[in-house]
């Protein structure tokens, strides 16, 4: 509410003026959907939205809600009854949860179905968020202009010493010349978060299902990494619709 406070005072100002102007951006992402050829689907009610934090917390009760419409309809009771956090895992009603974060994307040309290994293999429940967060053009630009300057100090470095240049090095700089050409040419830049919750019944469960995922991903071409000392945090990105930033 910080960040449009203005158009919120434009609208009247409080909790109507910011529910206008929510309703407002809502609209605007729905026609640029379609205008991307996209066809989304209808916005979630309150009573969806409690059957989906409640599935994600209570795993065991998700097809009893899903049989019975009426159930589970309340957000005031939508949440845990209990959560216990450690190192490397969360603990909720009835399941055990590991969140893992995609740190590392394929670095070559992959076909569109490339997580096909990550999202569609059977025995193991996994939500994957796909989190894209815009840059403001003057700090895309900077960052662009950083790894530029880092990459030609480096490659005179490498020259001074008669070191030979590789080809992933090449590709990296290459990459950043396309980024800028295409903020030059309007487009926006994303930063791109991958996030994959895993849940399973049982402690050795989720050991085995986190394992699985992780060879899964490595198939998929990527690499991820266990996001230890801040699962609760991640689990709420990762397997909630909240569109939480990380």
């Amino acid at each position: 509410m910080r960040a449009a406070s203005r158009q919120i005072r434009t609208a009247g100002g409080g909790i109507r003026g910011a529910a206008a102007v929510l309703r407002q951006e809502m609209s605007t992402l729905i026609a640029a959907l379609r205008s991307a050829d996209l066809s989304p689907s209808s916005w979630l009610t309150c009573g969806e939205i409690a059957v989906i934090l409640r599935s994600a917390y209570d795993p065991a009760v998700a097809a009893t809600l899903e049989r019975h419409g009426e159930l589970g309809q309340s957000l005031a009771t939508a949440g845990p009854v209990a959560v216990n956090e450690s190192w490397s895992r969360l603990r909720t009603d009835s399941a055990f949860h590991a969140v893992l974060w995609i740190s590392e994307w394929p670095r070559s040309m992959v076909y569109p179905g490339f997580l096909a290994p990550l999202l569609l293999s059977t025995g193991t429940q996994r939500s994957f968020s796909l989190l894209c967060t815009p840059m403001r053009s003057d700090q895309a630009a900077r960052d662009i202009r950083k790894k530029k300057t880092e990459y030609i100090s480096d490659a005179a470095q490498r020259q001074r010493i008669g070191q030979i240049e590789d080809a992933s090095q090449t590709a990296e700089f290459h990459d950043v010349l396309q980024q800028e050409a295409d903020l030059t040419a309007g487009h926006g830049v994303l930063r791109y978060t991958g996030l994959v919750s895993v849940s399973a019944r049982t402690a050795d469960d989720l050991d085995a299902a986190v394992a699985a995922i992780e060879q899964a991903a490595i198939q998929a071409s990527c690499e991820t990494r266990l996001l230890v000392g801040q699962q609760a945090q991640a689990f709420t990105a990762a397997a909630l619709p909240l569109c939480r930033v990380v």
